[in-house]
């Protein structure tokens, strides 16, 4: 079970990064109908982010567990959500605008899974540089 500070960590972590949604999408607003570019653009990062903080994680499995968890599934599971993709595929679907949707998620998919393979790779590259 963890401890307390694992719990505060995600908690605060989980504020931190729902605020931070929260302020890129009122500065950077979508127009209705179009590709949410400020959500895709908050998923890919924070898909690039996870996955170096994960394989650097990995290399240096002594990072403490509060720290990890609060920066993983707290900050960055509440700043990159899927459920903000499905409501605004939910919504461009509802408005008929399927030809967006569809671009879309397909950017979703491809630029989330390529920005996880370089945050992999960019991870393992700190990793190295720390261990040298």
């Amino acid at each position: 079970m963890p401890d307390w500070r694992a719990w505060l960590a995600v908690a605060a972590g989980g504020l931190a990064g729902t605020e931070l949604r929260y302020g890129l999408g009122l500065a950077f607003p979508d127009a209705a109908g179009a590709v949410p570019w400020t959500t895709l653009g908050i998923n890919v990062a924070g898909s690039f982010v996870l996955a170096a903080l994960t394989t650097l994680w990995i290399a240096r499995p002594h990072t403490a567990f509060w720290l990890r968890a609060g920066l993983g599934p707290g900050l960055l599971g509440s700043f990159t959500t899927f459920s903000a993709v499905v409501f605004s595929i939910d919504q461009l679907a509802r408005a008929g605008d399927h030809p967006v949707w569809v671009v879309y998620l397909g950017l979703s998919l491809l630029l989330g899974l390529g920005a996880a393979a370089g945050g992999w790779r960019t991870g393992r590259l700190m990793a190295d540089r720390v261990a040298s």
